[in-house]
């Protein structure tokens, strides 16, 4: 497949990615690394201004809009927040009014984030994929510009996370990523193509929205009735074909990962390193638990790619609950 960004390009997106996200860290946690009896770096998405690797992405797509002969009177998206934060962001840098999307039961403190970012937020949708319909809507009756969760601009800009991690450690054997709608996963993938490195990309889903595990089984894309899990980053019922077509041709495989491995993943990060993640960020962590024995001797990246989860459903996972998706 060709590329979906060159070297240069991604040097591009790194400039404007910086007026506002620094550099994250990668730590190989000497706690975490004697309990998995294997050398793991942890990169730390949940370091940025937004709290979530997502940070990256609406920057370069905003940019790339005003490039391309101006700007929109305003912008719309759907999101279950990370994604949302950013365009609200990426909105507020270019003096763009901004519409977020949110499902039903979203998450109050991502929902307080957005709002916090400039951003006017509409509850609207059971899910995700309800509210990115809605979002359409909105596109149509407004005039405001839809931005989508993925497309080449939003993984260009979120994948210079992937440039920093493979700069600091290129002699990665396996790196456990989670899947949500794919902009990150997608990054991973095709910075590491254009690295022309050997490391083996595992990626990550809940075993209750396994849509993406059963599509890249079958070859083909499979929607799910409904994915019921409280990491909501990467509750996806609905894959689409552009990231599909990527992760099926870069991925070695797909694991699924229960709720309470999620949580006990929590757990264990903020026991070993002291770091919060949501449950999306904790995933990858959980595979790699799942997984470690036939590790031995490797050195394994996670990416923590966010740390924004409510205090409330914190405290459950920290009282040894796993809670449930709303």
């Amino acid at each position: 497949m060709k590329p979906f960004f060159t070297l240069d390009e991604l040097e591009a997106a790194t400039t404007i990615v910086r007026s506002f996200v620094p550099h994250t860290p990668a730590y190989a946690w000497p706690l975490l690394c004697n309990r998995l009896g294997v050398e793991v770096i942890v990169k730390h998405e949940n370091h940025t201004p937004t709290g979530s690797f997502k940070a990256r992405g609406g920057l370069v797509y905003v940019n790339a809009l005003r490039c391309r002969g101006g700007l929109p009177q305003g912008l719309v998206t759907a999101t279950r927040g990370n994604h949302g934060q950013s365009v609200a962001v990426a909105a507020a840098r270019n003096g763009l009014r901004c519409i977020v999307v949110v499902p039903e039961g979203n998450s109050v403190e991502k929902n307080a984030a957005m709002k916090a970012f400039g951003a006017e937020l509409i509850v609207a949708g059971k899910d995700f994929d309800e509210s990115r319909a809605f979002a359409a809507s909105i596109e149509r009756e407004r005039g405001h510009h839809l931005i989508p969760s993925f497309h080449r601009e939003i993984v260009k800009g979120v994948a210079t996370y992937a440039h920093e991690l493979f700069a600091s450690w290129s002699d990665l054997n396996v790196v456990y990523v989670p899947i949500g709608v794919g902009s990150g996963i997608c990054g991973l993938i095709t910075v590491r193509d254009l690295l022309q490195l050997k490391t083996e990309i595992v990626g990550v889903v809940a075993a209750n929205a396994p849509a993406f595990a059963l599509s890249f089984e079958a070859g083909r894309l499979i929607p799910t009735a409904s994915a019921r899990t409280f990491a909501d980053g990467i509750a996806c019922r609905d894959p689409q074909e552009e990231p599909f077509e990527i992760i099926k041709n870069g991925v070695a495989r797909i694991i699924r990962v229960s709720d309470n491995e999620i949580a006990e993943a929590i757990r264990v990060i903020y026991t070993d390193t002291h770091n919060i993640a949501e449950g999306a960020g904790a995933a990858p962590l959980a595979a790699l638990i799942k997984e470690r024995a036939q590790h031995a001797g490797k050195r394994v990246a996670i990416i923590q790619c966010g740390g924004n989860v409510d205090m409330s459903v914190f405290l459950q996972i920290l009282g040894g609950q796993t809670p449930q998706p709303q």
